[in-house]
């Protein structure tokens, strides 16, 4: 009697197994979902990437030293290849590549802002740091792109790290895998810039 009871509980289990909704399976089997969060990171980041692109496009015809026209290469290629990243991801997501840029700062002081005023994202430059870069030649544009890049690169690491502190973000595969290589890339470029200013 009691290998019958033990006999029928396991039938009963696997009866439940088979019995669980499909959809349910189908969710476990997708993996961690995607957050609000994720979303929000990927639109700014758009956004903040953009203006990494701006910058990077005034290096060749102002910038004096070939090592600062390499490395703005460098970034660009990067970059631009990031930004049709997010682009894929977040169509996928069926959003939109700004519907998160609510804090929108189009109107400012009277005046319509440029192109490249997105909303301030960590490390982005002000619109007076892109003046001075647009106006800025030789060394002077080389120091000013440096140090402004640092701020740029240093600000998408702190975009991670808000992220991170997210309870359950950053945890779906294709964003966890992007957050990883942004991280280490703008690591390391920050420590090139860092050299690059030392042998001024």
């Amino acid at each position: 009697m009691q290998m019958t009871g033990l006999v029928r509980a396991m039938l009963a289990c696997t009866v439940l197994a088979a019995g669980r909704p499909a959809r349910a399976q189908s969710v476990a089997a997708r993996g961690p979902a995607v957050t609000a969060s994720d979303i929000r990171f990927m639109q700014e980041m758009l956004g903040h990437h953009r203006q990494a692109i701006l910058m990077t496009a005034m290096v060749k015809a102002r910038a004096r030293r070939p090592d600062l026209r390499l490395l703005a290469e460098r970034i660009t290629v990067s970059q631009v290849d990031e930004i049709a990243q997010m682009r894929r991801w977040l169509n996928a997501q069926g959003v939109g590549e700004d519907s998160s840029m609510s804090h929108d700062m189009s109107a400012h002081a009277g005046r319509t802002m440029p192109a490249d005023a997105m909303p301030m994202m960590p490390g982005m430059l002000t619109i007076a740091q892109m003046d001075a870069l647009r106006r800025a030649s030789s060394a002077r544009f080389d120091r000013l792109f440096l140090n402004g890049m640092i701020q740029h690169h240093e600000g998408a690491l702190t975009m991670v790290r808000a992220l991170l502190q997210v309870p359950g973000a950053a945890q779906e595969s294709s964003i966890n895998h992007f957050v990883i290589e942004v991280d280490a890339d703008q690591r390391a470029e920050i420590a090139r810039m860092r050299r690059m200013l030392s042998r001024r």
